[in-house]
């Protein structure tokens, strides 16, 4: 049987677009962007050199979701034999249902594909991330991509083709926005973040890394154990695959190993700077600049730089 290599990818955001762009592109066939959402951000996407873009456009006050059988039914016409999207829960929840109309296997934490014939070989995360493993699948395919991101354009946009969609009614509205808290809703946008690990030692050091955060205009994170074992900071400050995913420009990690879980939450962080005392630190590993050191020395020398630039 001669399958097509032809993709859809579902998207409700620009995170990891061109990522999923770059992977889907690998195997060699028409790649297209299912755009569910406002039109604007369709016109973003245009700008990435997919073969086509299609949008999905919503209604003010209807969530993505309530539009789900809509573009299951659209994806079953089209017969992609491959449907990615990222991790979001809205993007989760669509892929569920198009993998269903298709009746495709459906893998998560996918972070390569590849082409072997007829058969897609998926690379994908376990065990949280500290092992990877290679699936071979024939048939069609549904994945989440949690690979990484990728800085894609094209000289010319693609053409946003509008594609009919029904008024959901009332089988889902929005009727109320809340923010989860404070300090998650700032950790989420913020430009400049400082996290940090186990590896500042007590909790009176917590003063240095206030001030650098202070000096830096940054918010600041904390790794899981330094919540639920230290009790130093709430779960909204969070960084990692269970809790928060953040994309600052600059993140600099204090006294953190690198634990695949917690760099599964910074994987989108444009530059990320560490600063530990251990030369042996996985994160040396997965950091764009690395600082080896005692932290009660380096934290207030980064702090007088930050005062000093602004």
């Amino acid at each position: 049987m001669n399958m097509n290599m032809n993709s859809w990818i579902i998207i409700i955001d620009e995170r990891r677009a061109g990522g999923m762009l770059d992977a889907a592109q690998k195997l060699g066939g028409e790649v297209v962007a299912a755009v569910v959402g406002p039109r604007a951000l369709a016109d973003t996407i245009a700008g990435l050199g997919f073969d086509r873009v299609l949008c999905f456009e919503t209604a003010e006050g209807v969530p993505a979701e309530a539009y789900a059988a809509q573009v299951a039914e659209a994806a079953e016409a089209a017969a992609p034999r491959l449907v990615l999207a990222s991790d979001a829960p809205v993007g989760r929840m669509l892929i569920g249902a198009v993998a269903a109309k298709l009746n495709a296997a459906l893998i998560g934490a996918v972070r390569a594909l590849a082409a072997d014939g007829e058969r897609i070989v998926v690379s994908r995360s376990t065990a949280e991330g500290k092992v990877l493993e290679d699936v071979e699948v024939q048939s069609a395919l549904a994945v989440i991509y949690d690979g990484e991101d990728m800085e894609v354009s094209s000289t010319q946009p693609t053409p946003v083709e509008l594609i009919p969609v029904v008024d959901p009614g009332l089988t889902l509205r929005l009727i109320e926005t809340i923010e989860a808290g404070e300090d998650s809703a700032g950790l989420l946008t913020a430009a400049r973040v400082v996290g940090v690990g186990l590896g500042i030692g007590s909790k009176d050091n917590l003063k240095l890394i206030e001030e650098l955060a202070e000096a830096m205009h940054a918010e600041t994170a904390c790794t899981l154990p330094v919540c639920d074992d230290m009790r130093w900071f709430t779960s909204h400050s969070v960084v990692g695959s269970s809790h928060n995913q953040i994309a600052p420009d600059l993140y600099i990690a204090l006294g953190i190993s690198g634990q695949p879980q917690h760099m599964s939450g910074i994987r989108d962080a444009k530059v990320v700077v560490a600063v530990n005392n251990d030369p042996e630190a996985r994160i040396f590993k997965n950091c764009d600049y690395g600082i080896l050191g005692d932290l009660n020395k380096i934290v207030p020398a980064l702090a007088r730089a930050f005062k000093t630039i602004g």
